[in-house]
């Protein structure tokens, strides 16, 4: 979930900036203040960090250091019980909103943007860098969520699929899950997810959930993504080949842009690649720029939506894979607390004042409100930041 409220109310503000529009910073910041719900917005709960994959555009492979960690249950249900989910009248005005705004409606078909407006504002979602389908506790926690009113979505590696497992998280009342194929050849996918990763036995693992769902009558609704690694033709053709194959199969499909593609150039990704046979070529490790809202338009995170991780540890959001950026601890503090104290504060000045070495400058393609007024910050690829160890040794 992020708050769609904020959201509502800082975009025309926002425009005026994108426009030319001088306004100071503390009438942008006070503004931003007042349009802020002041109880806790929860993006995503992290069940845990554990994960059996390597993809190559995933800091995870090289990057993460932190320990593995799982959420257990008691601190899931403290979490959401300090929760409150959008009322109906919020969310009919924010279909307004979107459909006036961005020409997309409820009923269009499947995008990423489509996927990012009327899909992961309503729901909680329980990956971060982790699959939680590694989680014992995955049943129990979306348990929790149905219990206080709140849908649950996560993200899964398709080469982890326990069909038994994804059945009954279903009949627990899960309400999205999400996998993502990168290809159809078997080859490619292992060169980009691993060599855990295999489309074929994907597939068909797939296919008889989809089976079984049916015939259970489970409404759990399955998505099928595919992460455009390659930005070229024989991409766009992969995914052609990736909606035929789902063709009739009730599935919401789309393709989506690749997040964090400063990742790209970091030099611990090309010599892990290399070491393992998978070499990334040299036209990927250019910034391609993105198709998605989430990602062109300036970070709202700070005033929209808060990220729990597996150790229960609060951050700036899901990006943030090893926790560099400690906003609070979710079993030491309320989340009322935490969401309205100092270090949130201090977080949200970061962002208009593009504090130097932390991650949301330095490791992260989207926007920040304080490029509106220093856009000297940005590389030639406009949405690209150097990495860390650039500028920050």
């Amino acid at each position: 979930m992020y708050d769609i409220n904020f959201y509502m109310k800082s975009y025309p503000v926002v425009k005026r900036l994108e426009s030319g529009e001088k306004i100071p910073k503390k009438e942008i910041f006070n503004l931003f203040e007042s349009f802020r719900s002041k109880d806790p917005i929860v993006y995503n709960i992290e069940t845990t960090n554990a994960c059996n994959m390597r993809c190559k555009m995933c800091p995870r492979t090289t990057r993460m250091t932190r320990d593995i960690t799982f959420l257990d249950l008691d601190c899931t249900e403290n979490i959401v019980k300090q929760l409150k989910p959008h009322s109906k009248k919020l969310w009919s005005d924010w279909e307004k909103f979107c459909t006036e705004t961005y020409g997309i409606s409820p009923n269009d078909n499947p995008s990423e943007n489509h996927f990012f407006l009327y899909i992961i504002p309503k729901v909680i979602q329980l990956h971060g860098y982790g699959d939680p389908l590694l989680d014992k506790n995955l049943g129990g926690t979306i348990q929790i969520l149905n219990k206080y009113g709140f849908k649950s979505y996560f993200s899964c590696n398709p080469a982890n699929i326990d069909i038994e497992k994804t059945i009954e998280m279903m009949e627990n009342g899960l309400t999205f899950i999400k996998y993502s194929f990168e290809s159809t050849d078997n080859q490619k996918f292992k060169d980009i997810r691993g060599n855990a990763a295999n489309f074929t036995e994907a597939y068909g693992k797939t296919n008889e959930i989809l089976t079984i769902k049916q015939e259970k009558k489970l409404e759990t609704k399955i998505i099928i993504t595919m992460i455009d690694v390659g930005h070229d033709d024989t991409q766009q053709e992969e995914f052609r080949r990736l909606k035929k194959a789902f063709e009739d199969l009730n599935v919401y499909i789309y393709l989506k842009s690749e997040d964090q593609q400063w990742y790209r150039k970091d030099p611990s990704l090309e010599s892990y690649l290399e070491e393992k046979g998978r070499v990334v070529p040299a036209q990927e490790k250019e910034f391609y720029g993105t198709n998605s809202i989430h990602w062109s338009e300036f970070c709202k995170h700070p005033w929209m939506s808060m990220t729990i991780k597996s150790d229960s540890e609060i951050h700036m959001c899901m990006e943030d894979y090893n926790n560099e950026i400690f906003l609070g601890n979710s079993q030491e503090n309320n989340l009322y607390d935490i969401w309205n104290g100092e270090l949130y504060n201090k977080f949200r000045h970061d962002h208009f004042e593009l504090t130097p070495c932390i991650k949301c400058t330095e490791e992260c393609d989207m926007p920040k409100i304080g490029n509106y007024y220093d856009s000297s910050k940005y590389n030639a690829n406009k949405n690209h930041y150097p990495l860390v160890q650039e500028v920050c040794e």
